[in-house]
């Protein structure tokens, strides 16, 4: 890790600002100061414990492709953490309002300091982009900025893309691997075949293994407990407590900036109706009717307005559906499906604690299904690969695709266990090859059943049963 710098500004950029008449520029001076040694402190103290991410390596190789990069994500996801891992200087705009005004009067002040550059929450003084863009282009090199934020700006015709000068990355709550809690006997990038002799993960004849780690009441506690870095340590009870604030405040905190900000009570009702649908394909006209928003296009409308705003401040991501060419009559529907960003929000939501999931199988088999694809999520993008859904007008189903940019592509059924489960996932298997085209079959790398179980096992016929405790 590089530890940021203690320098601010260059030299003769403090001695600018504090010749300044404006007394409120000298206060945002000071205040950019006291930040800086606070979040350099933070940083120096938080090293030896920075539990790795898999966005690491991604984050790294798009600072030496790009200007800049824009690392996304809910909040709380481990955004700022993550960032100063890989910064050399840094500024917190949420740490001062003085720092917001010196955004607007000065901004190539906070701007300046060693590269990369953490300009955190920055959707906090969105003049900042342009000025960093202009930045990137007067500078001329790579890894010059890493913006940080758990909420997009509305949209301002005056923001330039960033195109070319920014990349865009999103950090999602921890997987299971990341916080610990997978014994990593399976590694994800071996199941694309990458992986040229045997390592943890992969046996000589292509097959995985794995065994122990967690049961079916310790998947209930880390849905429950969810992926949140600050609440690893958590027990399943004291997190889903911090979690309930966090759903209750998420109107009045994450998108309190917007234009037209989102009724908190509505909203509320709105994320309880997605919380009985994860892991669904739910129409807008269901969602409408359970928030007790009315009927008709209208209501659908305002929930339309609504699940975007939650996906600008990176709560609820949409599972789209897998858009493929299929040879038989049978056509492909196009709804996605509901996920928050971590199913522990859908339990805060609903009050349901681990104990409520054990007596509710069907429900947690809906959550454990949205905490898979999750993870999947999360490996896709460290592989180059996006996550889809599959579902025809036969209703037949495939839970998860992962699909690499080459083509090469995953298929991936999700369960909590049993062997009934398990037959019915292989059938789904066997029907969706039946439906595809030659050329198509021909990327598929691998079948596997994703399970609550504490074994991992390719079976006679190809098809890799693997405990998700397992995965990394």
């Amino acid at each position: 890790m590089r530890l940021p710098s203690i320098s601010i500004f260059p030299k003769s950029g403090i001695q600018t600002l504090q010749n300044r008449k404006s007394p409120r520029c000298k206060i945002a001076n000071q205040n950019v100061a006291k930040s800086q040694i606070a979040d350099q402190y933070a940083a120096i103290m938080s090293a030896a414990n920075y539990r790795p991410r898999l966005l690491d390596s991604l984050l790294a190789a798009k600072l030496r492709a790009t200007g800049g990069v824009l690392l996304c994500g809910a909040r709380a996801a481990g955004k700022t953490t993550t960032a100063l891992h890989r910064a050399a200087s840094s500024v917190r705009l949420d740490r001062s309002e003085n720092l917001r005004q010196l955004a607007a009067l000065a901004p190539a002040q906070l701007l300046a300091g060693d590269a990369p550059r953490l300009v955190d929450e920055w959707q906090l003084a969105p003049s900042l982009w342009n000025a960093a863009r202009c930045e990137i282009d007067e500078r001329g090199a790579k890894g010059q900025f890493i913006f940080t934020g758990s909420a997009a700006p509305d949209d301002d015709a005056s923001l330039h893309s960033g195109a070319g000068r920014f990349a865009r990355l999103v950090l999602r709550p921890m997987t299971l691997g990341e916080s610990g809690d997978s014994t990593g006997s399976v590694s994800f990038a071996a199941l694309f075949g990458d992986t040229p002799t045997p390592t943890a993960g992969s046996v000589p004849n292509g097959g995985v293994a794995g065994f122990g780690g967690a049961d079916v009441p310790r998947y209930a506690e880390l849905i429950v407990r969810g992926g949140w870095p600050a609440l690893r340590e958590l027990s399943a009870d004291d997190a889903h407590s911090a979690l309930r604030d966090y759903v209750d405040n998420v109107a009045e905190v994450d998108l309190r900036n917007l234009a037209s900000p989102p009724d908190p009570q509505r909203m509320a009702a709105l994320l309880r109706a997605i919380s009985r649908n994860v892991s669904s394909e739910a129409s807008l006209e269901k969602l409408a009717r359970e928030a007790d928003f009315g009927n008709g296009a209208p209501a659908a409308q305002t929930v339309r307005k609504y699940l975007d705003q939650l996906a600008r401040c990176f709560v609820l991501e949409e599972l789209p559906a897998w858009n493929t060419t299929i040879r038989s009559s049978i056509r492909l529907r196009v709804k996605p499906k509901w996920h928050f960003c971590d199913p522990s929000l859908a339990c805060a939501a609903l009050g349901v604690t681990a104990g409520g999931l054990l007596n509710d199988l069907e429900t947690m088999g809906l959550l454990f299904e949205s905490m898979a694809v999750r993870d999947l999520r999360s490996l896709a993008d460290a592989a180059d690969a996006k996550v889809f859904h599959y579902r025809d007008s036969s209703d037949l189903e495939i839970d998860a695709i992962v699909e690499r940019r080459d083509g090469a592509w995953l298929a991936f059924e999700i369960k909590l266990g049993g062997e009934k489960a398990i037959e019915t996932a292989v059938a789904s298997f066997a029907k969706l090859r039946n439906r595809l085209l030659p050329e198509k079959l021909a990327n598929l790398r691998a079948c596997c059943v994703l399970t609550a179980g504490e074994t991992s096992f390719t079976r006679p016929d190809g098809i890799h049963v693997i405990a998700l405790g397992h995965l990394n």
